[in-house]
């Protein structure tokens, strides 16, 4: 019978035998130490030590930010290192502290990156999404093309009230799902209950006048738990169905916890990855990280877009939406990848064409409709007209040509 192992991809550079550093990774994340020990016997190892199992050297790298770097060059390599699951079980703390967080310490290394994960079937065991793309579809009632979405701008200050009055506006110009932003959960001027209070009767309103019910995911994240299920709980009690919640800032507990109890599509912001990632020596890529998440029942999850407001390049959210649609062990732990940060649909054509064609997405306009000359209708029609261009293999500027909300995003921003 194969012994089911976990499998870790880091980057390693270091001035000196990286090799060697690679050998120093395993012992030390599994059986070994800075010395030899009498209990590490031969039968210790076979059962619980990780092996480097590859080392793929890439070009020196020219330098590295540590504070402790020495001269150079910095040699770098990926390297593969494999742990065995009887070691690690099956439980993301334990993966997180074996596989990932052990490696950042390690004495010599001048950049240590976790590229990828893979995990054995066993890991099979965690929920995954609840609702995914396919439910997301149905909650939303849009059975085929991009789902088209906005956020409550401003981020923060409106009232409940005024909040109310931007849904409407938002929901009569004929968006798919609603947002809060995820600075909004539940501060004094705008209390979960009073927007829930002020929001729903519009959602349903408009759901009675259009036979449309617009999907609105509501700001639920509380690093206590109970606080969190029980904003949950209120999201249910008046009508809801979905909600946004900071993955990082409620933690891998938070969201098993969560997870296990819901009935709420669970719309992931990833704010304080970019901690993880942006030193390119260092850290996490998107690749590795995304799989836990999705595995723990993230459906819906925000990955930048095509020329982002934020750092992040256009390769690098390419890849982010390859990750979040490739199977980890089966189509169904997809989750639905939400384009967003800085998007008016002057980059629908360039995320059709990047993304490989596909319309299954969420594309999430928040200052690009609001903002739009002609308000959020004008907004959200531009986004349509944008991405029906796409579809079509047509350019913007030969879709503006008879589409005069198109035409004036393209003259605003463009």
């Amino acid at each position: 019978m194969t012994e089911s192992r976990i499998t870790v991809t880091y980057r390693l550079e270091t001035p000196g035998d990286i090799e060697a550093l690679a050998v120093k990774v395993a012992s030390d994340q599994s059986t070994g130490t800075f010395t030899a020990l009498p209990g590490e016997t031969d039968a210790v190892r076979a059962r619980c030590a990780a092996r480097v199992e590859q080392v793929t050297m890439l070009a020196d790298a020219e330098r590295s930010g540590l504070p402790d770097d020495r001269s150079g060059p910095f040699h770098r390599a990926d390297v593969k290192i494999s742990f065995p699951l009887e070691a690690v079980g099956t439980d993301v703390a334990a993966l997180m502290t074996i596989c990932v967080h052990g490696a950042w310490s390690v004495r010599g290394l001048t950049g240590a990156r976790v590229m990828d994960i893979d995990l054995p079937d066993e890991w099979s065991c965690h929920p995954g999404p609840q609702f995914g793309v396919a439910g997301s579809r149905r909650l939303m009632g849009v059975d085929e093309g991009v789902m088209i979405a906005s956020i409550i701008k401003p981020s923060l200050g409106l009232l409940p009230g005024e909040t109310a009055i931007v849904v409407k506006e938002l929901c009569e110009a004929g968006v798919d799902f609603i947002k809060d932003d995820e600075k909004l959960m539940s501060p004094g001027y705008s209390l979960l209950e009073d927007r829930l209070k002020a929001i729903m009767p519009v959602i349903r309103d408009h759901e009675q006048k259009t036979g449309k019910r617009v999907m609105y995911a509501w700001g639920i994240s509380s690093a206590d738990p109970e606080e969190m299920m029980a904003n949950h709980d209120l999201v249910l009690e008046h009508g809801g169905n979905a909600a946004v919640v900071n993955i990082n800032a409620i933690g891998f507990g938070g969201m098993t916890y969560l997870r296990r109890r819901s009935r709420l599509c669970l719309h992931a912001h990833r704010n304080g990855w970019d901690v993880l990632t942006r030193h390119p020596a260092m850290g996490m890529e998107f690749r590795a990280y995304q799989k836990i998440w999705r595995l723990l029942g993230v459906d819906q999850f925000q990955i930048n877009g095509i020329r982002a407001k934020y750092w992040e390049p256009d390769d690098s959210f390419v890849r982010s939406f390859s990750d979040v649609t490739t199977p980890i062990f089966a189509p169904e732990d997809c989750a639905l990848p939400v384009v967003c940060s800085g998007q008016w649909g002057g980059q629908a054509v360039d995320t059709y064409d990047r993304t490989g064609g596909t319309l299954d997405l969420m594309y999430l306009g928040g200052g690009g409709i609001h903002g739009h000359p002609g308000g959020a209708a004008g907004g959200v029609r531009a986004i349509r007209q944008a991405w029906d261009a796409a579809a079509a293999g047509q350019s913007l500027e030969a879709q503006a040509q008879d589409h005069p909300e198109l035409a004036a995003a393209l003259a605003t921003w463009g």
